[in-house]
């Protein structure tokens, strides 16, 4: 990564992030917190953000955070307040139905297609990630962990 670049964060950084008991918090925190100071751009989607609040409010039982409805959106303030928002338009949704018919794409994995074809139509070259398995399809990703994107940062 170098000063400048615009890296995507997937749901489970901010999860992670959030959740003091996920095993890569701190790396999670530390790169979020990082980011700017690093003249690196973080971004985020609609669907992050929609994902976010769906496991930040559901209860631990069913593996959620089981956070208050007040807490989860107060944190969403705080992503918003250091991220660049990509919207999700037309054009988006045609690369998404374009990935889906490409990689043969359903059911839930739809929803890392949807990510994909975001990173895909803003030219976004990193996906910071927990999870590069569900995304290791799409060719055009530059896939990191939290822990992989922190040592990347530029000094």
């Amino acid at each position: 990564m170098t000063r400048g670049d615009l890296v995507l964060a997937d749901t489970n950084v901010y999860l992670s992030a959030t959740d003091r008991s996920r095993d890569n918090h701190r790396d999670a925190r530390s790169f979020l917190q990082r980011c700017t100071d690093a003249g690196i751009h973080c971004a985020v989607t609609g669907q992050i953000l929609r994902e976010y609040l769906v496991v930040a409010t559901r209860p631990t039982k069913v593996n959620g955070l089981g956070l208050p409805l007040e807490d989860a959106l107060g944190n969403i303030t705080v992503f918003r307040g250091r991220t660049v928002f990509l919207e999700e338009n037309e054009a988006v949704s045609r690369e998404l139905e374009a990935l889906v018919r490409r990689y043969r794409i359903t059911g839930k994995r739809v929803h890392d297609a949807g990510i994909a074809a975001v990173l895909a139509l803003y030219h976004v070259p990193y996906l910071i990630t927990a999870n590069r398995d569900d995304f290791a399809v799409f060719e055009h990703l530059h896939l990191l962990t939290p822990g992989e994107a922190l040592s990347a940062l530029p000094t």
